[in-house]
């Protein structure tokens, strides 16, 4: 926090990037930093690296002001700092993805055994029509399991912005109309600030490009149509009496093609993009915590089509339970760890968008 400090002191004279996001304009409103401050400007941050490129004081300069990697290092903190429980906040940044994976193939082993305890027959036979996907696992069952697993992440996430929140203070200037709210939700969801100030975003040399950008989109949205499909799918289950499988053109299966689809593209471009950066943006010391929560999601999309094609082929339910499985359980496993990141790219839904709410009020 130290250097955050000395940053955005230096930063506040200068002011030459005041246009280029919103870190700067809710900066110019402090004299001084606490630490909630710096919490919340690191958290508005979204590592677009235009500031670094323009900057006249980056390294080699002797002020070394770096403000991409330096918030990067802070909203890292941040992840632990406002993450509940608070016990589990440093796990998942010792080794993101071993523990990612491990943790799937427990719950992989876990719902296996269960159906292989009730009847190994299902595990290897072809299942079709209304009902078929429960052969493997009772509804009540799956629903209790992962029911409880995404209510957990609710209130996790609920406790981590909550302290967030508390911790930032009083929003700057008390202004709270409907109008400057709306701005930044929908700022927050075109990811108005990951374009350098309109030019695109810096990854690895001084070209910007509107790649980085493209692929959250595609992540994020991705993800709420795979949640939109999951819910159609419940409404079905619960007020229209209809089971799963659905056919290829009913809504939940193409709201959950369509998701599928973006959560594979994206974190596939993310991961790339990720590997060419340019080093000095980066904090290294949380790669695995980055690309272990890349490749949950990643794999979350990539078993949720697999599912999709393989339902009704010979042998479907061994490799539909597998692929149930892992969807499934990476979703936990990821609901498990959006505290751990404090909010990360689903923060970006929750404390990030937070952030831009109280710049608005500011």
């Amino acid at each position: 926090m130290d250097e955050a400090d000395r940053l955005m002191t230096v930063c506040n004279s200068c002011r030459y990037c005041e246009g280029l996001c919103a870190v700067f304009p809710a900066m110019e409103m402090r004299r001084a930093f606490s630490d909630g401050d710096l919490n919340y400007l690191a958290n508005l941050c979204h590592a677009c690296g235009a500031c670094y490129v323009d900057c006249q004081f980056s390294p080699p300069h002797e002020f070394n002001v770096n403000v991409p990697k330096t918030l990067a290092i802070a909203r890292a903190e941040s992840y632990a700092a406002y993450a509940w429980p608070r016990a589990l906040s440093g796990t998942f940044a010792r080794n993101g993805l071993v523990i990612s994976v491990v943790a799937a193939l427990s719950m992989a082993a876990f719902i296996l055994g269960f159906a292989a305890l009730n009847d190994r027959s299902v595990l290897f036979g072809v299942h079709t029509g209304p009902g078929a996907f429960y052969r493997l696992m009772p509804h009540n069952a799956m629903a209790a399991l992962f029911s409880a697993a995404f209510l957990y992440a609710i209130l996790a996430l609920v406790m981590s912005v909550r302290a967030f929140w508390r911790d930032i203070g009083p929003p700057v200037g008390g202004r709270a109309d409907g109008g400057s709210i709306f701005q930044a939700i929908r700022d927050a969801g075109e990811l108005r600030y990951l374009h350098g100030g309109g030019v695109g975003c810096y990854n690895e040399d001084d070209k910007p490009t509107d790649r980085h950008k493209l692929y959250h989109h595609l992540t994020f949205y991705g993800f709420l149509l795979c949640f939109a499909a999951t819910s159609v799918a419940t409404l079905y289950h619960y007020l229209l009496g209809r089971e799963a499988p659905y056919p290829w053109w009913d809504l939940p299966v193409v709201l959950g093609t369509l998701g599928g689809i973006g959560l594979i593209v994206g974190p596939i471009g993310l991961f790339m993009a990720r590997m060419r950066r340019d080093p000095a943006l980066l904090d290294e010391t949380r790669h695995g915590m980055d690309v272990g929560f890349i490749a949950m999601l990643f794999l979350t999309g990539l078993t949720g089509m697999a599912l999709l094609l393989l339902r009704e082929t010979s042998g479907a339910a061994s490799r539909r339970g597998v692929c149930a499985v892992h969807h499934h359980a990476l979703r936990q496993v990821r609901a498990r760890h959006l505290p751990l990141r404090g909010a990360g790219a689903l923060r970006a839904g929750a404390a990030q968008r937070s952030s831009l709410l109280r710049g608005a009020r500011a």
